[in-house]
């Protein structure tokens, strides 16, 4: 699969239901032994199993929108342990799965798949055009 964004995540951006720089937004670590990303039916952190989600990193911080291109600092995953992680899943977090809205799915990017090992882990962001997606 290719990076991409879930249609329920566009269309919360066109319906204003997701404001890129100032609500939190974050990521999580998947495995996907334990999910299957469906970028047209899944819309909420909960369509994700508990037991794919590896680890959540702190919230987005200088988070830009130029030219509808997203970036923000690069985040870090504390202390990560468990299997491999082959994608990182982009949401709006609103504390509530169940109500945190998926975003994007990355399963192609410099360092994928991690191997955690009990240590931080730094997810740099592309510095091409695109950022970390382009709407």
């Amino acid at each position: 699969m290719q990076n991409a964004l879930y249609d329920k995540g566009r269309e919360a951006f066109l319906d204003g239901l997701i404001s890129w720089t100032s609500m939190t937004i974050r990521a999580v670590l998947v495995d996907t032994t334990y999910y299957t990303p469906s970028l047209s039916g899944h819309m909420w952190l909960s369509d994700i199993d508990v037991s794919a989600r590896i680890a959540i990193s702190g919230p987005f911080d200088q988070k830009t929108i130029t030219g509808g291109v997203a970036d923000a600092d690069d985040i870090v995953f504390t202390a990560v342990t468990g299997p491999l992680c082959n994608a990182v899943v982009i949401y709006r977090d609103t504390g509530t799965a169940s109500t945190s809205r998926l975003i994007a799915c990355i399963t192609n990017a410099a360092g994928l798949p991690i191997v955690p090992s009990g240590h931080d882990i730094k997810l740099q962001w592309d510095s091409g055009d695109n950022r970390i997606f382009r709407l």
